[in-house]
């Protein structure tokens, strides 16, 4: 399973779910879906604004763990 380090990563940069929505032009919505792994596929061009502001890499961003 596919995991996205989102809110840990704001928590460290001390911003809101909100502040990361506007710097993308994303709802909060779909961010949730992100987030909670509601969604199928993201595209890159997320993946990357993902790590640009929040000041990730990739590996920092994605956790992934085996399914039990």
């Amino acid at each position: 399973m596919v995991n996205f380090n989102i809110e840990d990563l704001l928590k460290k940069k001390k911003k809101s779910k909100y502040w990361l929505c506007q710097k993308m032009n994303i709802t909060n919505r779909n961010l949730n879906r992100i987030i909670n792994g509601e969604t199928t596929s993201i595209s890159f061009k997320y993946l990357e604004e993902l790590c640009t502001y929040l000041e990730c890499s990739i590996s920092e961003l994605i956790n992934i763990e085996k399914d039990a």
